[in-house]
């Protein structure tokens, strides 16, 4: 009931974004202002230092204030403050600061410093396949062939247009290749862009069945899944906080004799092969002040997935999907947040290797992270109180990169409350224990935040059926 209630407040309790009017003649930067009542003021230009390779209109892109336009004074600040969040989150740069210099009575320069971040990374894999730590640890014995390794290539900020290339080389539990290109802007007006995505993945090692909420594991030295992906997205970016995209993908999915004779669900009607056209709509409206690890803000995701159109229709699927996500600063270094999902699937039959619910992915009640709780219709809320206690930026001269010489580090402790819903589906009777009823967990924990997005989360959680653990996680909590 706490976190429903939490939950309302969140949804209508939405201040509206910065609307840029006028402002003062006075200097203004993001980390102090003093504004003047009534007076306004004249952008002549916008200076950026910093980018050796990210171009000027990238930046510009992301910024409400405009050179040859006027301002009113009361505004100012939120929109310095609102501009440099915006930018921190193309997620291109270590620091961004801006501030204004005074040329004249009413009339100000705007100078934009950024450090870029190191935009190569020829990064190793070394991955463990299971859904979190704590799967890998207790269910599956912390079996260290259960890991993924080999070399991925990012190149970020490619001619330095924010696009990015990924090369993918895997080999272990999942021997993967994959290759992706996304181009966010190929329009003058940087409005449409567009993606293309390629993998090819086999397994040996493949889950079978879900049995009292547990994945089980069917291990053979042949080749037991085959998956071929191709997939071309388009992007719409209308504003500055909202996103819409369009993907149309084939999947081309082949399973050996042995599991359609074990669990003939898997693909349906024992079905060796499961070739498909997709299309899926998803609408982004993100107003976080970072998104790596937001304090403030709120972000809606409404997703519309359609899978099988008609030809290779071997699935027959839809699924909605909806969440959102309110961030509260609150005071003394306190913060609240407030996460709520809800997702529905059909048709009532569905192919094992396709059913989802709450476990998977992000989706799943903290004290239930060892089980997958699969439905056709699940509700999520959760909850979390924190506060910093530490906050700090080392300089690290030994690094013979500069792009990581700064390491900044916060350290946040928190205690939170969750709860979830999943309606399961008719006759799926190995799984029966935890649908149709409300999963409550609650706890305390640890985040450590640092740098090019990275947390690290340790939390103590006890959830309905009083069942308490120690939980790694190494993602943001939403």
């Amino acid at each position: 009931m706490l976190a429903f209630l939490i939950s309302i407040l969140f949804v209508f309790n939405t201040p509206d974004s910065v609307t840029p009017v006028a402002v003062s003649h006075h200097a203004y930067s993001s980390a102090d202002s003093t504004a003047v009542e009534g007076r306004y003021i004249y952008i002549d230009n916008i200076f950026i230092i910093g980018n050796k390779q990210t171009r000027d209109k990238i930046i510009l892109r992301e910024m409400s204030l405009k050179r040859g336009e006027y301002y009113f004074d009361e505004d100012l600040k939120d929109i310095i403050k609102s501009d440099r969040s915006k930018i921190i989150n193309t997620r291109l740069f270590n620091t961004v600061e801006i501030t204004t210099l005074e040329l004249a009575d009413g009339v100000v320069d705007v100078v934009v410093r950024v450090s870029e971040r190191w935009y190569t990374f020829p990064a190793p894999i070394f991955d463990l396949v299971d859904r979190n730590f704590n799967d890998w640890w207790q269910n599956q014995n912390h079996d260290f062939s259960r890991v993924n390794y080999g070399l991925k290539l990012y190149r970020n900020n490619m001619r330095g247009r924010n696009e990015t290339l990924k090369l993918e080389m895997q080999f272990g539990f999942t021997k993967q290749f994959g290759l992706s290109y996304d181009l966010p802007y190929i329009d003058r007006a940087q409005r449409h862009g567009i993606s293309i995505d390629y993998l090819y993945a086999e397994n040996k090692n493949i889950a079978i069945r879900t049995v009292e909420h547990k994945r089980i594991f069917f291990d053979s030295e042949s080749l037991l899944k085959l998956r071929r992906l191709y997939n071309i997205g388009y992007r719409f970016r209308n504003s500055f906080y909202t996103r819409h995209t369009v993907n149309i993908t084939f999947n081309d999915n082949e399973i050996n004799d042995t599991i359609a004779n074990i669990n003939p669900e898997y693909y349906l009607n024992s079905q060796t092969s499961q070739r498909y056209f997709s299309i899926s709509y998803d609408l982004n409206i993100d107003k976080r002040d970072v998104n790596s690890y937001p304090l403030h803000g709120h972000r809606t995701v409404f997703s519309v997935d359609k899978f099988g159109l008609g030809f290779y229709n071997d699935l027959d699927q839809f699924s909605i999907n909806v969440n959102h996500a309110r961030f509260l600063n609150l005071t003394r270094n306190f913060y609240l947040s407030n996460y709520s999902a809800f997702y529905f699937s059909g048709p009532e039959r569905q192919p094992y290797a396709n059913l989802r619910g709450l476990g998977y992915r992000k989706d799943f009640v903290r004290g239930y992270e060892l089980y997958v709780i699969e439905g056709q219709k699940f509700y999520l809320n959760r909850t979390t109180l924190k506060k910093r206690i530490f906050d700090t930026k080392l300089r690290l001269n030994f690094l013979p990169i500069e792009q990581f010489r700064d390491f900044p580090l916060a350290i946040y402790i928190k205690t939170y409350f969750d709860m979830g819903y999943v309606e399961n589906f008719e006759n799926y009777e190995q799984n029966t224990r935890l649908t149709n009823r409300y999963l409550f967990g609650t706890g305390a924990g640890i985040d450590f935040v640092t740098y090019y997005d990275t947390v690290i989360r340790f939390e103590y959680s006890v959830n309905r059926e009083k069942e308490a653990g120690i939980f790694l996680h190494l993602k943001k909590e939403f």
